[in-house]
């Protein structure tokens, strides 16, 4: 199978810090931290983590979720303290679309974005009107377009723009036939459909492996960074500053690299 390790035409945010300290005090570390996250690999990253703050008096609740829209919903209403599952493009669009003032805490991984298909081996071997299924969230909407911008197949009028829509496309040569769907269901349709446009996170946790199954893949320089993201009045807390340095820490990194093997990438 053919598969193009693609670049990302746009350049990378700077990460948010950690934050400094020895860790939380006993009365600060006294209440449980919850996180919500996305299963794989988010929540398995943070198993790693537990054991490493539970020595400094913080104890992690993580709750699982399926979707990308409840983990902001929980944490903007104060029912979650934190979570970790999203870019910062997808963050921006969320705070813009509801209004809210969530901000990034730490960046921890990268998911290379990929297109993948069981009916072809390669994007080029795609029939004219072929039926293409895409995020329908605006960031994981507009990065599935760039990342088709960049493989060829497409044409955007400006692929730097972090936000572009289908009516962006200026060219189509193949005469693709798009549709939107939730980003969780783009790998339960895997089999019905001629390509996927599957954040990886979605593809673990299906049994596909980006490095092998993927048609095109963003490079290793995509700007996708996975962000620790917080409230304004909870970013400081000692215990999501904790949280913050261990995701960051060594012991994460050896477990990605190893875990993962490229799939995902630690971006610290």
């Amino acid at each position: 199978m053919r598969k193009t390790f693609l670049p990302i035409l746009f350049s990378l945010a700077a990460l948010a810090g950690c934050g400094g300290g020895s860790g939380p005090s006993a009365d600060a570390a006294a209440k449980p931290l919850s996180v919500a996250a996305t299963a794989v690999p988010h929540a398995e990253i943070l198993e790693v983590v537990e054991p490493i703050l539970e020595k400094e008096g913080v104890t992690l609740q993580v709750r699982v979720f399926n979707d990308y829209v409840q983990p902001n919903d929980q944490v903007a209403q104060k029912q979650i303290d934190v979570n970790y599952f999203q870019t910062e493009p997808y963050l921006k669009a969320y705070n813009s679309g509801r209004g809210t003032d969530l901000v990034t805490v730490a960046g921890v991984h990268i998911e290379p974005f990929g297109a993948y298909s069981r009916r072809f081996t390669s994007l080029d071997a795609l029939p004219a009107g072929a039926d293409v299924v895409i995020p329908n969230d605006p960031s994981n909407n507009s990065r599935a377009l760039i990342l088709l911008h960049t493989a060829g197949v497409i044409t955007l009028a400006d692929p730097t723009n972090a936000l572009s829509t289908q009516r962006d496309i200026t060219a189509n040569p193949k005469g693709l036939k798009f549709r939107e769907l939730d980003s969780a269901m783009l790998p339960r349709v895997l089999e019905q459909v001629d390509l996927a446009l599957i954040n990886t996170n979605y593809a673990l946790d299906a049994g596909l492996d980006p490095t092998r199954d993927a048609l095109a893949i963003e490079g290793r320089d995509s700007p996708y960074v996975n962000f620790l993201v917080a409230r304004p009045d909870n970013r400081d807390d000692p215990r999501v500053q904790a949280l913050a340095r261990a995701l960051t820490g060594p012991e994460v990194k050896a477990f990605i690299e190893a875990k993962y093997r490229g799939a995902v990438l630690p971006a610290f």
